[in-house]
């Protein structure tokens, strides 16, 4: 959606507004970040967040996540190995390439046990199913959230 004022830009009908319309765009942690408030609450956890490609590659969006986190009260953010490179969800990729997607998966999990996060938190719900998998896979015992899950969480949301 952020990419629809450039890919219709010669569109004559549609152009103007297309740019328009993508100018609003905004993901999730971007918004946030942008609000005046800062994120109140509590998490008391060692947090391992892990970029979505969508973002991290795409819109080059990977600091206003971490800022987030960061801001919470008791959120002990762990940076990851490979906590940039893909999870091998990716869209419908662990169903068309599964020993891939399931080699991705390895990596993280191995991170994952490196790290002992508390919590694994992520942008993207595919990536999120992926890693609830790696977490099982490295015997750990973590939680696998979403970031809104963890702000909402740290607002007292549960």
């Amino acid at each position: 959606m952020k990419e629809y004022g450039q890919l219709l830009h010669a569109d004559a009908a549609y152009a103007a507004r297309a740019a328009a319309f993508s100018a609003r765009v905004r993901d999730f942690s971007e918004f946030v970040a942008g609000l005046e408030t800062p994120v109140p609450g509590k998490l008391a956890a060692r947090v391992a967040y892990q970029d979505a490609c969508h973002l991290a590659h795409a819109q080059r969006i990977r600091e206003q996540p971490r800022d987030l986190l960061r801001a919470v009260d008791g959120c002990q953010l762990v940076e990851t190995a490979g906590a940039d490179m893909c999870c091998g969800a990716a869209g419908i990729y662990s169903l068309v390439q599964p020993a891939m997607s399931a080699a991705l998966r390895g990596r993280k999990a191995t991170a994952f046990r490196d790290s002992a996060p508390d919590v694994v938190v992520t942008a993207n719900p595919g990536c999120q199913m992926q890693y609830e998998a790696a977490v099982r896979e490295a015997g750990i015992n973590a939680r696998v959230l979403h970031l809104a899950e963890a702000l909402d969480e740290a607002e007292g949301g549960r």
